[in-house]
C-alpha cells in the first residue's frame, strides 16, 4: 500500500489533506467525521482581532441603551466586561481535549504588540503550530507596498521570537513581486507559505442598488494558481508549500503536489460535499499511487515543478500566447462553426 504520509510545517502527518480555518472545526462531532473520514490535521477557526474589537463594541453600546431609562439610575446593568479572547481560548482548549486529530491554531491581528500577545496565548494551549493570515486590503492610496511587506515580515519575525511551535504564513496573491515577498517571509523564519487566503470579495444586487456579500465557497480550477506558484517555489525556498483554494478532488491533491506542494487544505469541499469526501479524495490518491508505482509522495512530489522541467517556458505565459495564435481555430471548435 502507498504511503500518504508527510509533515505539514514541519508537524508529522499521516497524509497531505489538512482542513483549513473555518467555522465547522469548532463543531466536535464534526471532528470526529474528519477524523474518520482521514483527514490528518486542522487548522482551528481563526481569532480575528477586528471581531473581537467589533463585538466589545457592540456589547458596550447594548449595555448602555437604557442605561439613563430612570432618573434615579445611574445605570440599568452592571458593569460587565467583554470576553475578548478567552471564550476562543477556551473552545480551542475544549477541541484539542476532544480530538487526537492535530490542532494549528490561526491568527489575524492588527499591530505587532496584538500579534504577539494572541500568538502567546494561542501557543500556551498546546497547538502543533500557529497559522499567520497576512493580508492588506486595497483601501490607502499613500501606503507603499515595501512598506507592508517589511511590517508582515517583522511581525513574523517577532511572532517566532515568543513561541517554540512551527509558524506558517497564508498570503493573499495580491503582492507586486509574491515570488520574491514569499522567498522573503520562508528566509525570516517562516515553515510553510499557504498559498492562497481567499479574501471576501463584494457583488453588487443591481436590482435593489446594493453591495452584497457572497458566499465564500471556492470553486473548481481555482486550485490553478496555487499550482503556478507551487511549481514555480519547488526547491527554491526553505519553508514548505501548502496549497489552497479550488481543491475538491484527489485528481487536485495529484496534480499539486506534482507541481511541488508538500500539502493542502480543504475547506469548501467539506461544505459542498460534507466530510465523507475527504475519505474519497484520499482513496483517489492512494489508488493513483499505485497505478502508478509511486510508493510515498516524495517519489513524485515536484516532478513536474519548474525546477525539473527543461521547458525553459514552464509556468509561464506559454499557454496565454497558444490560444492567441489559435484563437480563430479555438473559437471554430467551441462554436461549431
Amino acid at each position: 500500500m502507498a504511503d500518504l504520509s508527510t509533515n505539514y510545517m514541519g508537524i508529522p502527518i499521516a497524509n497531505p489533506i489538512v482542513i483549513g480555518a473555518n467555522s465547522l472545526t469548532k463543531n466536535i462531532q464534526f471532528l470526529r467525521k474528519l477524523e474518520a473520514a482521514g483527514a490528518s490535521a486542522v487548522v482551528y477557526k481563526s481569532l480575528f482581532e477586528e471581531q473581537i474589537t467589533y463585538e466589545r463594541i457592540q456589547m458596550a453600546e447594548q449595555l448602555q441603551e437604557y442605561a439613563e431609562r430612570n432618573a434615579e439610575m445611574g445605570q440599568l446593568y452592571p458593569t460587565l466586561e467583554h470576553a475578548g479572547t478567552d471564550e476562543h481560548i477556551y473552545e480551542l482548549k475544549y477541541v484539542l481535549k476532544n480530538t487526537t486529530l492535530p490542532i494549528i491554531a490561526s491568527l489575524n491581528a492588527l499591530d505587532d504588540e496584538s500579534w504577539i500577545e494572541y500568538a502567546k496565548k494561542l501557543a500556551g494551549t498546546g497547538v502543533k503550530g500557529l497559522e499567520l493570515n497576512f493580508y492588506e486590503v486595497p483601501g490607502d492610496y499613500d501606503k507603499d507596498e515595501a512598506d507592508i511587506v517589511n511590517s508582515q515580515v517583522e511581525t513574523l519575525k517577532k511572532v517566532k521570537q515568543v513561541v517554540d511551535i512551527p509558524v506558517s504564513v497564508k498570503l493573499s496573491p495580491f503582492y507586486g513581486n509574491l515570488l520574491r515577498t514569499i522567498k522573503r517571509f520562508s528566509d525570516n523564519g517562516a515553515d510553510a507559505v499557504v498559498l492562497f487566503n481567499r479574501l471576501f470579495q463584494p457583488d453588487i444586487d443591481i436590482d435593489n442598488i446594493q453591495l452584497t456579500s457572497p458566499n465564500l465557497f471556492s470553486t473548481g480550477n481555482e486550485y490553478r494558481l496555487p499550482l503556478r506558484f507551487a511549481g514555480l517555489l519547488h526547491g527554491n525556498i526553505d519553508a514548505q508549500v501548502v496549497a489552497n483554494s479550488g481543491i475538491y478532488e484527489g485528481e487536485d491533491i495529484i496534480k499539486l503536489i506534482l507541481a511541488g506542494a508538500n500539502a493542502v487544505q480543504v475547506v469548501s469541499a467539506l461544505y459542498m460535499h460534507g466530510a465523507e469526501q475527504i475519505t474519497t479524495m484520499k482513496n483517489d490518491l492512494q489508488n493513483w499511487m499505485e497505478d502508478n508505482n509511486f510508493k510515498s509522495l516524495d517519489d513524485f512530489r515536484g516532478k513536474l515543478a519548474k525546477k525539473n522541467l527543461k521547458d525553459p517556458f514552464a509556468y509561464k505565459r506559454a499557454q496565454y500566447v497558444d490560444i492567441l495564435l489559435n484563437s480563430e481555430e479555438i473559437i471554430k471548435t467551441n462554436t461549431m462553426i
